[in-house]
C-alpha cells in the first residue's frame, strides 16, 4: 500500500511578514559581514525570497541597510515606553531606564555591532535619514523628565542636562558588550559570567544615581551662594 504524502501547504501573500523576515536576515547580515561586506544575494538565499523582491520592498541595499538601523534603534526606544517611568519618582524611574538600556544591550549584541559598523562609516547613514534622529530623540526627552522631577524634588543635582546622562548611560552598558572580548583577553575577566553581569548592572546603577546625587563641584575661585 503507498504511502499518501501530506499536502503541499499553499504559500501565502504576506507582504508584512516577508518585510519583518527581509529585515531579521538582514539584520545578521549587515552585523556579521558589516555594510561594505553585507550582500543582498545572501539575505535573499536565506529569506527564500528574491533580490529582486528584496529591492522591490526596500529599493536597494542602503535603503535596506536605514531599515535594518530603524528596526535595531525602534527596537530599544520602544522598550523604554514601556517602563512606565511617569507613574514612578525620579530615582526609580531612571533605575528602571538603566536596567532596560544594561538588558537590551546584553540580549543585542547585534545592535552594538550595528552601531558600531555606523560608527566606522561617520555615521553618514544616520545624517541621511531625519526620521532616524526623530526615533531616537524619544530618549532624551524622557531623561530631561525625569532631570526635571529629581531637580523638583531635590533628588538630583541641577548641572547635567539629558544628553549627557544619556552619553554616561548608553556609554558603560555598550563598552561592556562592544568590548568583551579585548577587555576579557586582556584582563582575564569575563564580562558575560552571570556574577560579572548581576554585579555590573548594579553598579551602574549606582554610579550614575550617585553621580546626580552628588552636590555639584565648585570651579577654583567660585563663591558658594548662601
Amino acid at each position: 500500500m503507498l504511502e499518501r504524502m501530506p499536502p503541499i501547504p499553499k504559500r501565502t501573500n504576506d507582504p508584512e511578514r516577508t518585510k519583518r523576515d527581509i529585515i531579521e536576515v538582514a539584520t545578521q547580515e549587515f552585523a556579521s559581514e558589516g555594510y561594505s561586506g553585507a550582500r543582498v544575494d545572501a539575505i535573499a538565499a536565506r529569506t527564500r525570497t528574491s533580490k529582486r523582491m528584496i529591492y522591490y520592498y526596500f529599493g536597494g541595499k542602503e535603503q535596506l541597510y536605514l531599515a535594518v538601523l530603524a528596526e535595531a534603534y525602534r527596537s530599544i526606544r520602544a522598550l523604554e515606553d514601556q517602563l512606565d517611568i511617569e507613574r514612578c519618582d525620579a530615582r526609580e524611574g531612571l533605575r528602571r531606564l538603566i536596567e532596560a538600556t544594561f538588558d537590551h544591550d546584553e540580549r543585542n549584541p547585534s545592535f552594538i555591532r550595528l552601531v558600531s559598523i555606523e560608527n566606522i562609516h561617520h555615521g553618514k547613514h544616520l545624517k541621511q535619514n531625519p526620521q532616524l534622529r526623530q526615533l531616537n530623540a524619544s530618549v532624551i526627552t524622557t531623561l530631561d523628565k525625569i532631570l526635571q522631577r529629581g531637580r523638583t524634588d531635590g533628588s538630583f543635582r541641577d548641572d547635567v542636562d539629558a544628553i549627557d546622562l544619556h552619553l554616561a548611560i548608553s556609554s558603560y552598558c555598550f563598552f561592556r558588550v562592544a568590548n568583551r572580548h579585548t577587555f576579557g583577553a586582556l584582563f582575564d575577566r569575563d564580562l558575560s559570567e552571570p556574577k560579572v553581569l548581576a554585579k555590573s548592572r548594579q553598579q551602574i546603577v549606582d554610579m550614575i544615581l550617585a553621580w546626580l546625587s552628588a552636590a555639584p563641584r565648585r570651579r577654583p575661585g567660585e563663591s558658594q551662594d548662601l
